[in-house]
């Protein structure tokens, strides 16, 4: 069992940044593949960032590509989607989420192929 703690949510300006912690505990070996989710009211859960956490392969939503940053410490089991530059439309929950022992990542975002999910942390960007 893999439990994930999500952190660093808030209420930014547009224009603004956060970082988003995702604190990884439990049964953690061979977790190669770690990504952000999130999801707005009334919207499905999208994938926004995604980690192959062997090889430091990352992959980005088109609609994040060059304001968000996904990275991990290994030291301290940690996962972050640092996000800069936001927009009222990044407004969402965001979760943490990571596939199975052993599982790989693929250059999809599909919510159904990852196991282990955190409880989300609230994002809100408003003037």
């Amino acid at each position: 069992e893999v439990q994930l703690v999500e952190s660093g949510g808030g209420l930014v300006q547009p224009g603004g940044s956060l970082r988003l912690s995702c604190a990884v505990s439990g049964y953690t070996y061979n977790l190669y593949c770690v990504a952000w989710f999130r999801q707005a009211p009334g919207k499905e859960r999208e994938g926004v960032a995604m980690l192959s956490t062997g090889g430091g392969v990352t992959y980005y939503a088109d609609s994040v590509k060059g304001r968000f940053t996904i990275s991990q410490d290994n030291a301290k089991n940690t996962l972050y989607l640092q996000m800069n530059s936001l927009k009222p439309e990044d407004t969402a929950m965001y979760y943490c989420a990571t596939r199975a022992s052993g599982a790989m990542c693929f250059t999809r975002f599909v919510p159904a192929e990852f196991a282990f999910w955190g409880q989300g942390t609230q994002v809100t960007v408003s003037s």
